[in-house]
């Protein structure tokens, strides 16, 4: 059954369900229980007992618990951030500075927000879309501008600079392998992740130049302000800037260390749970500080904040459990062998790349994406000799673009409230720039094929 055809069942029923129900946990989970059924020659109990144990497992290494608190850790931080009013405070800030006086600056000023605020792409939304909505009114700028550049630039740039929770996850996948520098690996994906890289730069270019394409051209968008909560709490726009300068360096600071002056084979997971720890402890003494919150207030908030991110720790587990069972199964080393014999070269990167987008495009989420497909690709890599990172920067690119198209995309979905933009005309206006650097990354990855 190892290494098999059979082995493409796991995989398969997990994608079909995820297209079928779009719901990445289902998949996940079925596709766990499938693998362990499997390895245990169809028997139910021993089946059982081994899903049992591989979610066990998950927990039996420390990279991974890391990881798991580190996503834990953000949530809590960004709804400290955001009760505190460290974020209204920031948008004020910008607001005084008086530096927009004109309709590139004013749709500058959302696409660097965006480009600056990568350790969480909610939050950087969220952030860019208030400080701009009534720039672009002013300047009579549609808010389907606005919402499409701030899906184009907070989703992508969250995947090129790995540092935040879509890094730490990438990172607990590739662990797996036992590579001698998986940070190495890493780093290297951001190279070959062209889709990320185009969308990034059509969202400048649009910007700065003023130029439109398609259905974002005539883009007459109706302001719809988002419904006030109530909360106008005003906190020192350091309170939020401070820490996520802090969790940067801290970051590159210990993997700096623990890489022993090479940040590519520093720990990634211990720098960023460590980097996480330290920013939270900053941003609770901050709030302290200024009196933002009381003690009770920032203890029921911090607890919200974990359980916000409880169905993406539910993700992690079951992906981390799933990339396990899937190499036991030796799903990987069987499609790589029958890619290497069956699919020519220089195709094999645009083909994973299409089944990435597709599967991320149905199910509204990349994640759970890269937890079915990164145990495939990786082999891949190794079977074929084409780079690891290129092959793994495929499904990187080719999820953020599902995801990044997807009406039930998440991303999707906040681009627009964060804009005040119709959530369909969001969608409508930012597909063709999305196809455009969907083609435009198949025809590059192509041509590196070719070179190989």
């Amino acid at each position: 059954m190892q290494d098999s055809a059979l082995s493409l069942l796991p995989p398969f029923v997990a994608i079909l369900i995820a297209v079928w129900r779009r719901n990445a946990l289902m998949a996940l989970l079925v596709g766990v229980l499938l693998s362990h059924l499997m390895v245990a020659n169809w028997q139910p109990l021993s089946g059982a007992s081994g899903a049992i144990s591989g979610f066990a497992d998950v927990f039996s290494s420390t990279g991974n618990v890391y990881i798991i608190c580190f996503s834990l850790l953000i949530g809590a931080m960004v709804k400290l951030l955001s009760e505190a009013g460290a974020v209204n405070g920031f948008i004020e800030h910008l607001a005084k500075l008086k530096l927009v006086k004109t309709k590139r600056q004013a749709s500058m000023l959302p696409t660097l927000i965006g480009s600056s605020i990568f350790t969480d792409t909610n939050l950087s939304m969220f952030t860019a879309g208030m400080a701009s909505q009534q720039l672009f009114d002013r300047h009579k700028l549609s808010r389907a501008r606005l919402a499409y550049l701030l899906d184009s630039t907070c989703a992508p740039i969250s995947i090129l600079f790995l540092i935040n929770g879509w890094g730490a996850y990438v990172l607990g996948l590739l662990d797996g392998f036992s590579f001698d520098d998986p940070v190495s690996v890493l780093i290297g994906t951001i190279g070959y992740n062209f889709y990320a890289i185009i969308a990034v730069a059509l969202a400048y270019y649009t910007a700065y130049s003023g130029k439109a394409f398609g259905p974002l051209a005539s883009a007459t968008s109706l302001v719809n302000t988002p419904n006030e909560s109530g909360d106008t709490k005003i906190g020192p726009a350091r309170v939020m800037w401070v820490p996520l300068i802090a969790l940067l360096a801290i970051t590159l600071t210990l993997l700096f260390i623990t890489g022993d002056g090479d940040m590519r084979r520093g720990s990634g997971s211990f720098s960023v749970f460590w980097a996480i720890v330290s920013s939270c402890v900053l941003v609770i003494g901050m709030i302290s500080y200024y009196r933002l919150l009381s003690v009770q207030a920032m203890a029921k908030i911090f607890v919200n904040g974990l359980w916000y991110m409880a169905p993406v720790v539910m993700i992690l587990v079951l992906s981390f459990a799933f990339g396990d069972v899937i190499k036991a199964l030796g799903t990987g080393t069987y499609v790589s062998e029958l890619m290497q014999v069956e699919v020519p070269l220089f195709l094999i990167a645009p083909i994973i790349f299409l089944v990435a987008a597709v599967m991320a495009f149905a199910t509204g989420t990349s994640w759970g994406t890269f937890a079915i497909l990164i145990p495939i690709a990786v082999p891949i890599a190794m079977q074929t000799g084409l780079p690891v990172s290129f092959l793994v920067a495929a499904v990187l690119g080719g999820g953020i673009f599902g995801d990044h198209s997807s009406p039930i995309s998440d991303t999707t979905v906040v681009a627009s409230i964060a804009s005040g933009c119709d959530h369909y005309e969001h969608v409508k206006t930012q597909l063709p720039y999305a196809l455009f650097g969907a083609m435009l990354t198949i025809v590059i990855y192509i041509l590196i094929g070719l070179s190989f």
